[in-house]
């Protein structure tokens, strides 16, 4: 399906004055985001409504987007896929949003499936707050969670709220702002309780910690704890708010996102300590004044609407059949429980649905007078896993490649590579469940039946000596005939040298006007050597021949020139080649010798390992391995290192072809199939 708006207000039907704001829900597959999602837009009096049974909903693979009014501000939430295959999903849209919620599960030993968000956020500037989720299974110490997240977090975690623990597990909060202490009540906003005696010495250690990150931001509040001045709670909310605005301090929370715990108090945080748009826009460097502007973020084709762009709009308004550029708006839509609701326009801060906005492609910025440059959006990660794709009919060839094309301006983490050498249609991207995901949805939305298979590597072939051969083409056909002899010297060349043809024909055996096609024809052979692949790095010479006043033509010596080329390359002692890509694989210390393991069982030949530059705790494995064995080495590595694991590549150069792969191809090619 693609992203999901909907809308409503807060029941009042009042409007609200305040400007639209946005949060993306972001973190690690299975912490909760959907689960908090659903909850914050039901505490806001909007319920989503879902079809079917809860328990078999699966993995979020597309962003869902919640229109809502919290104590009369309107809201855009984004809900992020959490797998690492779709987190260019959660990229995307932290270019359209005033703030992030990363949300969490309460354990250090899942620290670091969050770590790559938290570096992400830290280098785009985005402020966010920490939702350490699922609290009512929390065994150990919050704080031992927010000290594993520390590790990869520039900026400070500061824990805004304490846990009140008792025999049934953590049954409320202290706000150690407010000195105020709250119950969870399920499905209702938190009940305000005394707080407990056995609580004070702990809320004084997180209050104290939470002061001294503030002090080291503000001269004046440095300059009271100093002289044991003590900090009302509204210079304490000031300065929080401050500093979480400018995202150089990271406020944490906790809640039960499935009993409803916390999610109010999460709200407030967003309404108080969150930046306005206004801010955000001159984050990404954009005026406040001005004529309207907006960026899309998300590209979908839906059903009945055609094509639809998700935009932030950062200067309103935006007018359904305003002509921006080139660029007709053909409508502006809100959604409201899964149905498009079209309207006159939208206003600074919102984010909508706009259609039929062609040729504009997903992270474009435009004003009236066309593209706008200079407002940054995430490039797309590199490709990582690939898969062939073939219509199971051919006469679908035609709407696979339409279908296709539409699926790559969907998601920009998908690439489509035509393989010159291989003739294969190849769909490339995140992972297998990204590819797979995005193949269903195609055949859903196309109809067309696919065939998948593993990608061809692209072997190539050349000669280990030099061999002379000699070829005669004597033909009668009935009036002119054909006749062309030649003979060429084949050797092998350096790595590299690629194709060379050399004229020694001495005292006109061979007319000059027929050595170009001799030449011609000769590199013509070798695009296919014996073993069915192009062949690189040989010298081919001419040597002698003959030929007829008559029957000689640039045809017959063009085939004479192959029939020699066929023959010579079969006795040259023909050797298969694979290329050799080198590859820089990317995770936390603790898993690098497991990657140098992984490597090394694919016979790679590991070159070394430093730390990652930036990434304190990560290194970095760099080795040279064949092409052919890194079809899922991605499936692989990330199952060894919590899903956190990443690699890329490039071509290198090209080796003896060794393994399984090449003995299949040598016995096939000796049993002449």
């Amino acid at each position: 399906m693609p992203a999901q708006i909907t809308s409503t207000d807060n029941g009042s039907g009042a409007a609200a004055t305040a400007r639209p704001r946005a949060a993306a829900l972001v973190g690690p597959y299975g912490s909760g985001k959907s689960t908090l999602f659903e909850a914050l837009m039901a505490a806001a009096g909007t319920p989503i409504r879902r079809s079917g049974d809860p328990r078999a909903r699966t993995m979020s693979t597309e962003l869902a987007i919640g229109h809502c009014r919290f104590m009369g501000d309107p809201w855009s939430i984004i809900d992020c896929p959490g797998s690492i295959e779709f987190a260019f999903e959660a990229s995307a849209a932290l270019s359209a949003v005033d703030i992030a919620v990363v949300v969490c599960e309460p354990s250090p030993e899942r620290a670091l499936t969050v770590a790559p968000l938290l570096k992400e956020l830290d280098e785009r500037g985005v402020p966010h707050l920490l939702f350490v989720n699922k609290v009512d299974t929390l065994n150990g110490r919050v704080r031992d969670t927010l000290a594993a997240l520390q590790e990869f977090s520039k900026n400070p975690l500061v824990l805004r709220q304490v846990p009140i623990r008792e025999a049934d597990g953590v049954v409320g909060y202290v706000d150690v702002v407010s000195d105020r202490a709250y119950r969870y009540r399920k499905g209702a906003a938190s009940e305000l309780i005394k707080v407990p005696a056995q609580m004070r010495e702990r809320e004084g250690e997180a209050r104290e910690a939470l002061v001294e990150v503030l002090a080291d931001r503000d001269d004046g509040l440095l300059e009271k704890i100093l002289e044991d001045v003590q900090l009302t709670p509204g210079e304490i909310f000031e300065q929080l708010k401050k500093d979480q605005c400018e995202g150089t301090i990271v406020e944490t929370l906790l809640g039960a996102a499935s009993l409803d715990h916390g999610v109010r108090r999460l709200w407030k945080a967003l309404r108080h300590d969150g930046p306005d748009p206004a801010m955000t826009a001159a984050r990404s460097g954009i005026e406040g004044a001005g004529e309207p502007l907006f960026q899309t973020f998300k590209t979908v084709y839906a059903a009945h609407a055609g094509k639809l762009s998700y935009a932030r709009v950062w200067r309103g308004p935006v007018k359904d059949g305003a002509n921006f550029g080139a660029t007709r708006i053909g409508g502006v839509y809100r959604m409201a429980g899964g149905e498009a609701v079209k309207v006159a326009q939208a206003e600074a801060g919102e984010i909508v649905g706009l259609a039929r906005l062609e040729g504009v492609a997903t992270g474009m910025a435009l004003g009236p007078a066309g593209p706008v440059e200079g407002i940054t959006f995430p490039p797309p990660p590199p490709a990582v896993y690939a898969l062939t794709v073939t219509p199971q009919d051919r006469k679908d060839d035609v709407k696979l490649s339409a279908a296709l094309h539409r699926l790559v301006e969907e998601d920009s983490s998908l690439g489509l590579i035509q393989d010159r050498e291989t003739g294969e249609t190849v769909l490339t991207g995140q992972g297998e469940i990204h590819l797979n995901a995005a193949l269903d949805r195609l055949g859903r939305n196309s109809g067309v039946k696919l065939a998948t298979h593993r990608p061809q590597v692209a072997f190539k072939e050349t000669i280990r000596k030099p061999v002379q051969q000699h070829a005669r083409l004597k033909r009668q056909t009935g009036g002119h005939g054909q006749f062309a002899d030649v003979k060429l010297s084949l050797e092998p060349l350096g790595r590299g040298d690629g194709f060379r043809f050399t004229d020694k024909v001495v005292g006109g055996a061979v007319p000059r006007q027929y050595i170009p096609a001799v030449g011609e024809a000769a590199e013509e052979a070798t695009r296919k050597g014996p073993f069915g692949f192009p062949v690189v790095d040989v010298g081919v010479t001419l040597l002698d021949g003959g030929y007829h006043t008559v029957d000689s033509s640039d045809m017959a010596f063009k085939t004479a020139a192959r029939m020699a080329m066929t023959e010579g390359l079969a006795k040259a002692e023909p050797m298969l080649l694979e290329p050799i890509d080198h590859v820089t694989v990317r995770v936390p210390t603790t898993y690098t010798s497991t990657a140098q393991r992984i490597l090394s069982g694919r016979r790679g030949q590991i070159l070394g390992y430093a730390e990652k530059p930036g990434w304190h705790g990560w290194d970095e494995v760099e080795a040279l391995v064949p092409a052919v064995e890194l079809h899922d080495l991605i499936i692989e590595l990330r199952s060894a290192s919590m899903g956190v694991g990443s690699y890329t590549h490039e071509f290198d150069h090209l080796a003896e072809a060794r393994g399984r792969s090449a003995e299949r191809i040598q016995q096939a090619a000796a049993s002449g199939k």
